[in-house]
């Protein structure tokens, strides 16, 4: 089909067609205060040299595709491969028909296989399903699981979770049955833990790297949930699973996270795409899509949606979830990433943005004024303590072309000497020194 909009002959054709005078008296049923009786305010049409410079311009009003981008916080300037865009950008992937038809949709369904095989590999899980909408939905799916599968009902959130994970969290649940542990030196802290466990918990939920970039301990914290009759939830970054040891081996019983650094572009804070696995003996319960491998009458190996747990449509209220996405194109382009980079180029890719962290980290350190807010190990980012409030700091990077970091302010006032630093495998030795640089001018400015 053409997507070119229905012309004047072909409407009336069709309202003929039913039985109706106009498009208006469709609407009869529709309360009239709840009808627009004017046109739209909307410019056009425009022509196709029109558009282009319409969106061109709104394109170019994302500062990151413009500066040198230290920007981190949950989504990443992680450099995307060419061939990725020429596959992932093919016509077959953007009008592929959702997978309820195997005869159809092979193509569709041989790449969630794909990318829930490569996810239960990096996660150390059993099974993965096809994706969620992103990371934060991808926490709640998780909790949710664990309270119908242990029968209880408080979540215990330990430690730098994301604050936007946190919020989803709270909107989802009644706030009695939420136990935040707050975060000790940037991490969680076991007797605070242990102190905030019971009988009651269904679930311990934490970040590793956390939102500060630091590395948690995975196997102590299972191990404290485990002895509550808890589960433990892992909410992690697929590029630092690369290189540490994946949360799965060590105990987690479900692990999830945002997927956007998988070949998906910064843009302007979306679209995401969430991965959730976990082990076998969960499977029934969780959300979502899963693709499997089966064989046709004739022996030959084929894809089929399976295990569809979560279909409301068929279960109503009994269902397991509301989740109806597989975020297809953004899975796909994940799966095409990590199968091009492969385990070594996503271990050196992990690798690289640890180096050049910490190059930045000890350069930001020597600058007087400057110090780091944490002292414990960690993988991309960093907390950078500031002489002046973060907000000159970044309004002076983006006068030179750099955006320094996030704002800690955002999240809680008494941050707001505080700016979160990510570098990735993306950034120069010399894009590091020019970041250096506006800490060194911004510094004095108050």
């Amino acid at each position: 089909m053409s997507y070119v909009g229905l012309s004047s002959e072909e409407e009336q054709r069709m309202l003929r067609a039913i039985g109706a005078g106009s498009f208006e008296e469709l609407l009869g049923a529709v309360p009239k205060q709840a009808r627009l009786e004017h046109p739209l305010a909307i410019e056009g049409p425009l022509s196709e040299i029109e558009l282009r410079r319409r969106f061109g311009e709104n394109a170019r009003a994302n500062a990151a595709d413009r500066a040198v981008s230290f920007l981190g916080g949950g989504i990443y300037d992680h450099y995307i491969p060419s061939s990725l865009n020429a596959l992932a950008m093919r016509s077959e992937f953007a009008t592929a028909y959702t997978p309820y038809q195997p005869e159809v949709a092979q193509g569709t369904l041989t790449a969630i296989f794909e990318f829930q095989s490569l996810i239960a590999e990096l996660t150390g899980c059993e099974v993965a399903n096809a994706s969620l909408y992103d990371g934060a939905t991808a926490a709640v799916e998780a909790v949710l699981m664990a309270r119908t599968q242990t029968g209880r009902a408080r979540v215990v959130a330990a430690g730098a979770i994301h604050p936007n994970v946190l919020e989803v969290l709270n909107t989802y649940l009644d706030g009695r049955d939420l136990t935040r542990v707050g975060e000790r030196g940037g991490q969680v802290a076991p007797e605070d833990l242990t102190a905030a466990l019971g009988p009651d918990v269904a679930c311990v939920l934490y970040q590793h790297p956390n939102f500060f970039g630091l590395l948690e301990s995975p196997a102590a914290i299972h191990q404290l949930a485990h002895a509550a009759g808890a589960l433990a939830i892992a909410y992690c970054d697929p590029i630092a699973l690369a290189l540490l040891e994946p949360p799965g081996a060590t105990g987690a019983d479900i692990v999830v996270g945002e997927g956007q650094s998988l070949g998906n572009p910064p843009s302007f804070g979306g679209p995401l795409l969430g991965f959730f696995a976990c082990r076998m003996s969960l499977v029934r319960r969780m959300p979502g899509r899963l693709a499997a491998e089966t064989v046709d009458r004739h022996g030959r190996r084929g894809f089929v949606l399976t295990l569809q747990t979560r279909e409301q449509h068929i279960r109503r209220e009994k269902a397991t979830s509301n989740i109806c996405t597989n975020q297809g194109l953004l899975a796909l382009r994940a799966t095409i990433y990590m199968g091009l980079m492969g385990k070594e180029g996503m271990r050196e890719v992990a690798e690289l943005c640890v180096q050049k962290t910490h190059h930045a980290a000890r350069l930001a350190a020597a600058i007087p004024g400057y110090r780091l807010a944490h002292d414990g190990p960690f993988f991309r980012e960093f907390v950078l303590e500031c002489p002046v409030e973060a907000a000159l700091i970044a309004r002076a990077g983006i006068e030179r072309g750099i955006l320094p970091g996030v704002d800690l302010r955002r999240f809680r006032p008494e941050w707001k000497s505080r700016l979160l630093v990510a570098v990735t495998e993306q950034r120069s030795a010399a894009e590091i020194e020019r970041w250096a640089d506006v800490l060194r001018s911004a510094g004095g400015k108050r």
